[in-house]
């Protein structure tokens, strides 16, 4: 409040000494931490020195640079340390969050679900946690896609906890990065996961619960992320599932959609008109609607899909077929929907776009 009415850390310094007439509800513990201000400047510039030599970027709420989305939160960080290369305000950025336990079932989605996402819109953004299972599996499926991911610590840039991650945190700083709210020298308390699950729901478009019990961080950044005005989707298990149970009530209750796959999460939020998504799409398309083509049959297709509207005689040239093997095999595809002749006896590949809706 005093940083957004005054407009800069600068001014609340400056008008230290006379928050009382500004602010006269100010209580009395926040006026005398603001009146030292000896402590705070020494750790300040601890601070800054180490982010200096270890290409730390400090992002302070106004920066340019600073998370737009996390600014529209009410309690969003007044200072952000991050260092990597990722644009925190890329057009697309969700999480993926959920159980420290999780089972073979929850990887096997991760690695399903950040796949497709790759194949359908690559640019997307991936934060988590870094933290024992879900997290690190998103992080790592991300990583093994060339998707940039972003790990939220809870505990300052100088750190990495679990250590045991650190590689793949190594991995994150050059595809994506290491964000943080807190000084160096901050442990790796346990509030300090319940505060940073903010941060990752308030960068973020959407909120993708993996799996979770009826009680964990993962419930909490979910909603965090209700209460942000984030999408949440959740991916349902079993019924008798224990790490799926999380899952499982939102879903039951409305507070999150149920999906099952990347294509129900880019087609509920309308990112359908990506250029991959299509491209994935017409992919699907063909197989489905050129089923069990044989081996010379698919020589003919790709060739038309190449060069449509051929002539038999430039296609026995050009696939090396005798003109009777030809003509049975045109006689088939043409059974099968996938060719028609047209006048001067032409044949011509008959285009998915003629048996597919478009998405948008």
């Amino acid at each position: 409040m005093l940083y957004t009415d005054l407009g800069s850390a600068t001014e609340v310094f400056n008008r230290r000494r006379a928050l009382e007439d500004i602010y006269p509800e100010i209580s009395p513990r926040l006026k005398d931490i603001l009146s030292d201000w000896d402590a705070a400047l020494r750790l300040a510039e601890s601070e800054m020195e180490y982010d200096r030599q270890h290409n730390i970027r400090i992002l302070c709420y106004n920066d340019n640079d600073y998370p737009l989305r996390l600014r529209e939160c009410d309690d969003a960080p007044l200072v952000l340390f991050y260092t990597g290369n990722a644009n925190l305000n890329k057009q697309r950025i969700i999480n993926i969050i959920g159980t420290r336990r999780i089972t073979v079932y929850g990887q096997d989605m991760i690695a399903s679900f950040v796949n497709e996402l790759h194949n359908y819109c690559p640019d997307t953004l991936i934060v988590s946690g870094l933290a024992y299972g879900v997290d690190i599996h998103a992080h790592r499926s991300a990583l093994k896609n060339k998707m940039e991911t972003v790990g939220v610590l809870a505990h300052g840039l100088d750190d990495i906890y679990p250590s045991s991650h650190r590689s793949t945190a190594n991995e994150m700083v050059n595809c994506g990065g290491l964000l943080s709210e807190y000084f160096i020298h901050t442990n790796a308390d346990k509030m300090n996961f319940v505060r940073r699950n903010r941060i990752v729901a308030g960068i973020s478009d959407a909120c993708i619960l993996i799996e979770s019990a009826e009680k964990g961080g993962g419930l909490i950044t979910a909603e965090l992320s209700q209460n942000y005005n984030r999408d949440v989707y959740a991916f349902p298990g079993r019924a008798n599932d224990r790490y799926s149970a999380g899952c499982n009530k939102l879903i039951r209750e409305n507070r999150a959609g149920l999906i099952t796959n990347a294509m129900d999460f880019v087609k509920s939020m309308h990112w359908d008109g990506d250029i991959k998504l299509r491209q994935a799409q017409n992919e699907g398309i063909e197989a489905t609607i050129f089923p069990q083509l044989d081996e010379e049959e698919k020589v003919i297709v790709n060739l038309l899909s190449k060069n449509n509207d051929l002539q038999i005689n430039v296609l026995s040239v050009q696939t090396g077929f005798a003109i009777p093997k030809l003509t049975n095999i045109l006689f088939q595809l043409e059974m099968k929907g996938v060719i028609k002749v047209l006048a001067g006896g032409m044949y011509h590949l008959i285009s998915t776009k003629q048996h597919s809706q478009d998405p948008c």
